[in-house]
């Protein structure tokens, strides 16, 4: 029997390298999806707090267990399908903004060695896997047969499309200060204590670096459609956007997804400019904590920027939103690239 499981996960053999990752990925998910469910209760808790309510505070202690029973009561609701639609992709298009959402997080490293693919190229394989999410919105709205519906998909390709642009160009400009496109590499370039890290760096580069962590996080905001960008959905014109004919698990699905991806822009905030599992300053007792524990801190600490901003701040026009893609975050991007080029080049030497 010891044989057995010794030769199950031998990853030097074809099925123990299937093995072994078949269970990293599921451990992967099975977490990643038990702290979506407290990251939505803290959303809703923040929001909560921030106009003076309780928010959920019955399920459970204080609340805890309420996005359990939110998808119990999603998983054993009827599945409508209105008429008029095309049922397949209807039913298809949530399922591929699940996917996509979930298959992007297999090259961010959550702590040393702790990644599903140590890609070399882990940013153009996000970059990549970004630009395929949109068709689930898209074929959901187009699928729905509702000019709401329809609407919604429309602003959220063009909003997502104009975003993805800045957020391109911002993450050159770390790609030039690591000089490497793995993620992990990425990371390790910025240790030794928070001076080191791109977004607050003990440097003239600060100058430039720290407003593009700024346009990064602003951009992320609206490629994950959330406030004040939720244009896609917005219910006082489009009743509920793209998503407008979903309910039951259909809906669910992609809720996930998008929380997925808010969760994978926290964490690329993290990787990019923070440092990422590496601790603020490299001594005791600040390295006793192992390095995943300070990974989630800074991605719940960016997360809660993201639900303060839904809180508080208005939601825009479309031609604002448009506006302030395409006239101020991607001149302001390319200057950026401009400039970190020059700084590598002749600050540093071209290292």
């Amino acid at each position: 029997m010891a044989d057995f499981f010794t030769a199950l996960f031998d990853t030097s053999t074809a099925l123990g390298w299937t093995v072994v990752t078949l269970l990293k990925v599921l451990g992967f998910v099975v977490v990643l999806l038990i702290s979506l469910a407290f990251i939505l209760l803290a959303d809703r808790k923040i929001w909560a707090a921030v106009q003076m309510r309780k928010g959920p505070n019955v399920v459970g202690a204080f609340g805890l267990l309420q996005s359990f029973a939110d998808f119990l009561k999603f998983a054993f609701k009827e599945v409508i399908i209105p008429a008029g639609t095309d049922k397949f992709i209807f039913i298809m298009a949530p399922f591929l903004s699940l996917v996509m959402a979930f298959i992007a997080w297999a090259v961010i490293p959550v702590a040393p060695g702790w990644v599903v693919s140590d890609l070399n190229v882990g940013i153009l394989y996000l970059l990549a896997i970004s630009s395929l999410g949109v068709y689930g919105i898209i074929l959901g709205g187009w699928a729905s047969n509702s000019k709401y519906s329809f609407l919604g998909a429309l602003r959220s390709t063009a909003q997502m499309v104009s975003y993805e642009v800045s957020i391109g160009f911002v993450i050159v400009t770390v790609l030039l200060l690591a000089g490497s496109m793995n993620l992990s590499e990425i990371v390790e370039a910025q240790a030794g204590g928070f001076w080191h890290w791109n977004g607050i760096a003990l440097s003239p580069i600060t100058l430039v670096m720290l407003p593009m962590m700024v346009v990064f996080f602003i951009s992320a905001l609206a490629e994950t459609n959330r406030p004040p960008f939720d244009l896609p959905e917005a219910e006082s014109e489009l009743v509920a956007g793209y998503q407008v004919e979903y309910s039951s698990t259909l809906y669910l699905l992609f809720m996930i997804g998008e929380y997925l991806n808010i969760v994978l822009m926290c964490s690329m905030v993290t990787i990019l400019f923070l440092g990422g599992w590496h601790a603020p300053i490299d001594i005791a007792p600040f390295t006793w904590i192992p390095p995943v524990f300070w990974f989630a801190f800074k991605a719940l600490f960016i997360f809660f920027l993201f639900a303060m901003v839904k809180a508080i701040v208005p939601r825009y026009r479309y031609d604002q939103l448009m506006r302030l893609g395409w006239k101020v975050f991607l001149p302001m991007s390319m200057s950026a690239v401009v400039l970190v080029s020059a700084w590598v080049v002749f600050a540093q030497g071209g290292a």
